[in-house]
């Protein structure tokens, strides 16, 4: 008998997705996660890269009255993910450490009084007074934890910041949360459940087989020329990461000069120029993009042909998120790490800089606090703008090895280091309209920058808008420096807020500034972080070094799949000679066998004559099994060793 209220339902998320979004139906899974959340469950979603997380707490969050927080530690892809909510017309605001106190005042009245629908803000601002004051006239209907995996000290990016998040739920009972990540392993999803306090278990996953990305590693020593013949065989667009922002110029320089439309990327470029050639590559009038691992994080390019990995990446977990970037319109793609032996010593020597001695770790502490002037016993909370070469400069510390040292002290909760925050100018009215009205009869002088305002943005009377200066300064026909300069003029009058733009990383004091005594680090704690991420190391360097199992089975295992089958079509597979089998057969094959040695004693040969089917098959299905632990021997017999459903 069909659920009637369920129907009406699942005809309001559908109307809400055509509406905002223009799609007709859901994705895999999405549809799961969103009436799981309208059950108020607690939910854990495992998507892969592409699969629309988005949606699944976008959709729930306009189902209801009342506004979805949105947690995410990356500054620039929150003010992105609100521009875009703000282009379909749906209220959305962001909150975090680039505010001042005036505009984080505004936006959080405008979250209780505003009729908003989306609040984003990054999990340091969880705990301020402030936040915390606001919370509890807000009417939340969702608390949705993007990049969740940051909770879990077993993952690939563990934040303290990110334990906030548990403590907010005494002042939102019966809120549910929804926990997005597209790299999991059983550990740390288990372990985000834990620390998010869910009231229940409850995981929905997609499996991260991408039947239609092929998993290629070549071993060369001269990867430029290689990534010439990839380019050359294989049309489209395509994502080229390499390790540092020096060689992604040079990859692309050289690509310019075979003939080869490139550009880099990297968080060093300014806001403007990464949204330029974001932009350029995202409509086609560049077809490669060279880029460090800042590039990729909100990407929604479906027709990305290849992903290719010119330096080995830091762990399993960074390299399926970036190679998953291939083939989002489910056709065939390619993931291709190139390799040399030489990688191995570097990525080994990456390694003991990224886990610097403590005594280092200390010094660098003491540092700040003197570089920034923060007496003992003080600073919680503070937050400071941070330029980490002149910090270097002053002290004489080596900038890599100092700003692994601060990641570790972010790790041990006494700082947060952000990314570096790009921020426009903004502007925000302090008088009404009538009053402004008057202003501009009797001040004429102010009177066109005030009407050109007006005309080319709106909601300056209730909110803080992002204006361009450049943008004003040509409609108008002025210098730049005379918009700033009538701007700063109006400021100062009390017409209007002018805050000037910035581009700078931040450093937040977490927990008040400790004398050396009182600085605590266990050793303990420091080794097991550093074995783990060696751990994440060695994973990758087995990867590029194993020639027997198959890519796409050794990344499935690792996430914690429990039966993957060979792909049959990446470079292992391949050179085995082996044809894929299909998932049908796969199956079935490995059925009969679980059946057959569950209920009775059986040779290898035995077998082969129960289960009728082509012994080459049986022997590759067989091979699977024994390799996943589900079969062994016992006596010169196949025993059943896998565990029951």
């Amino acid at each position: 008998m069909l659920n009637y209220k369920f129907l009406t339902e699942l005809e309001t998320y559908r109307k809400i997705l055509s509406e905002y979004w223009g799609y007709t139906g859901f994705r895999s899974l999405q549809e799961e996660i969103i009436r799981s959340v309208m059950q108020n469950k607690d939910t854990l979603a495992l998507l892969p890269t592409g699969g629309g997380k988005s949606i699944t707490f976008q959709v729930p969050a306009l189902a209801r009255d009342g506004i979805c927080l949105v947690i995410t530690p990356l500054i620039s892809l929150m003010q992105d993910q609100v521009e875009n909510l703000k282009l379909r017309k749906i209220r959305a605001i962001a909150i975090h450490s680039g505010l001042s106190k005036f505009e984080l005042d505004v936006a959080l009245d405008n979250c209780i009084y505003g009729d908003y629908k989306f609040l984003y803000l990054s999990p340091e601002r969880l705990s301020t007074d402030l936040f915390l004051k606001r919370l509890e006239s807000m009417k939340v209907n969702l608390i949705a934890v993007d990049e969740a995996h940051c909770i879990s000290q077993w993952g690939y990016d563990f934040r303290p910041s990110y334990l906030q998040i548990a403590k907010i739920r005494e002042f939102l009972p019966g809120v549910p949360i929804l926990a997005l990540t597209a790299t999991a392993t059983p550990t740390v999803a288990n372990d985000i459940q834990e620390k998010l306090l869910f009231r229940e278990k409850n995981m929905i996953r997609q499996t991260f087989e991408r039947k239609n990305l092929i998993y290629l590693v070549r071993k060369t020593e001269d990867k430029t020329a290689y990534l010439m013949r990839i380019l050359s065989r294989q049309p489209g667009c395509g994502i080229i990461y390499a390790r540092n922002r020096k060689k992604t110029k040079e990859i692309a320089e050289f690509l310019i000069s075979k003939g080869i439309s490139a550009q880099f990327y990297h968080a060093g470029l300014d806001q403007k120029d990464r949204r330029l050639r974001q932009e350029q590559w995202t409509r086609g009038k560049v077809r490669a993009m060279v880029a460090t691992n800042a590039f990729g994080m909100g990407i929604d390019k479906p027709d990305v042909r290849t992903v290719i990995h010119m330096d080995l990446p830091d762990s399993p977990e960074a390299y399926f998120q970036e190679a998953g970037r291939a083939g989002r319109d489910g056709k065939k793609a390619y993931a291709v790490l190139l390799y040399q032996p030489a990688d191995r010593l570097s990525i080994e020597k990456s390694h003991g800089v990224r886990f610097p001695d403590l005594d280092l770790i200390k010094r660098v502490y003491q540092a700040l606090g003197n570089y920034l002037e923060v007496l003992p016993g003080s600073g919680k909370g503070q937050v400071f703008d941070f330029d980490l070469m002149d910090f270097c400069s002053k002290f004489s510390f080596y900038s890599l090895s100092a700003f692994h040292a601060l990641k570790h002290l972010e790790r041990a909760g006494y700082i947060e280091l952000t990314e570096d925050i790009d921020l426009p100018a903004r502007v925000h009215f302090r008088v009404d309209r009538d009053e402004l009205y008057k202003f501009q009869i009797v001040n004429e002088a102010y009177d066109g920058i005030i009407k050109l305002l007006l005309r080319v943005y709106s909601g300056m009377f209730s909110d803080f808008v992002r204006i361009d200066e450049h943008n004003l300064a040509g409609k108008a026909k002025v210098p730049v420096q005379t918009i700033v300069t009538v701007l700063s003029t109006l400021s100062n009058m009390g017409i209007l807020y002018y805050i000037k733009p910035k581009k700078t990383p931040q450093i937040i004091f977490t927990a008040e500034r400790l004398s050396d005594k009182s600085l605590l680090f266990p050793k303990k704690d420091y080794e097991e972080q550093e074995s783990l991420t060696k751990m994440r190391m060695d994973t990758m360097i087995h990867y590029v070094s194993e020639d027997h199992r198959c890519r796409s089975q050794m990344l499935l295992m690792y996430f914690g799949e429990k039966d993957p089958f060979r792909c049959g079509q990446c470079d292992v597979c391949m050179e085995s000679g082996e044809k894929p089998l299909n998932r049908y057969d796969q199956d079935l094959i490995a059925g009969k066998i679980r059946h057959l040695i569950q209920t009775q004693s059986l040779t290898a040969q035995e077998l082969n004559a129960l289960v009728n089917e082509d012994t080459d098959k049986i022997a590759r299905v067989l091979n699977d099994m024994f390799e996943q632990k589900w079969v062994g021997w016992s006596d010169g017999f196949l025993k059943w060793i896998g565990k029951e459903e």
